[in-house]
């Protein structure tokens, strides 16, 4: 005879008062970090031509922050509130890559980071920096596929080029030292947004919105969307390749990689650390 199984309608006061407690503690940082974990390893098992294409597509998708905010900058008014709204088109590129499960180097500095902090092994840590190399180079490529649409031909509006330069210049203008500092909080809201993702659902949009809205407005910087400005000026000649790399490009990656790896990855993984080692004994 089988077990008698209570109909849905049929379930205890207990049993439901479980249910809605379960649901509303949600994912424990156990969980969070497990399914990060996995989502990494499906990544580093990815072939490179999957991880080159993505990464290209990444790379001019996100040129759609820079143009957003010169879109903003262009029609609003000069107002002292502009500067907060303009910065919400910073936004629109993140939007399409990051739920177009695009491959964006600075995601990639958690995400395939914690399966190699759990299989501690030479050949995990080259899997890594395999990824991050194709990633990285793809994200580039794609930056200036973007940029040499937007300075050798009249796709973009010309009334939004002068906004377009003038954003670019801001970003690639700082001394190499504040480029450093200021890629270390942009670092660390992406590797925090790739952690809140798992349990954010209906509210993913709200969330990548909010945050990456933070990056633009605390004036941080991002190794990939300031690619895209980088290479703008490159191609128009107003940017040369010493400053555009030793100026720019590796003092924001090396922040980048500290923020989103060594400070918040290395935290999180703190944080169930105990828990993952006692489970795998």
């Amino acid at each position: 005879m089988s077990p008698y199984i209570p109909a849905r309608g049929t379930e205890t006061e207990a049993e439901r008062e479980e249910e809605s407690v379960k649901e509303a503690l949600g994912l424990s940082p156990k969980l969070i970090y497990e399914v990060i974990r996995r989502e990494g390893e499906e990544e580093l098992e990815r072939t490179k031509r999957s991880l080159i294409w993505s990464g290209i597509a990444a790379g001019m998708l996100i040129s759609l922050s820079v143009l957003g905010e010169a879109i903003f900058r262009t029609y609003l008014p000069d107002t002292p509130s502009r500067y907060l709204i303009e910065n919400l088109g910073y936004s629109l590129g993140f939007l399409a890559v990051i739920m177009g499960r695009m491959q964006l180097f600075t995601e990639n500095t958690i995400t395939t980071v914690l399966p190699v902090m759990q299989n501690r092994t030479l050949a995990a840590f080259g899997a890594m920096m395999r990824l991050w190399g194709i990633v990285l180079g793809a994200n580039v490529v794609g930056a200036f596929g973007a940029a040499a649409l937007i300075a050798y031909t009249p796709a973009i509006p010309a009334e939004l080029i002068p906004a377009i330069v003038a954003l670019s210049e801001h970003a690639t203008g700082m001394p190499m030292g504040e480029s450093f500092w200021r890629a270390i909080p942009a670092g660390v809201i992406v590797a925090l947004i790739v952690w809140m993702l798992p349990q954010a659902d209906a509210s993913a949009f709200f969330l990548i919105l909010v945050f990456t809205w933070l990056i633009a407005a605390g004036d941080f910087t991002h190794i990939v969307a300031g690619s895209v400005e980088m290479a703008v000026l490159i191609l128009q000649g107003d940017l040369g390749a010493y400053d555009a790399i030793f100026g720019f490009f590796l003092p924001v990656l090396t922040g980048n990689i500290i923020g989103g790896t060594l400070i918040f990855t290395l935290v999180a993984w703190g944080q169930v650390r105990d828990d993952i080692e006692k489970q795998d004994t």
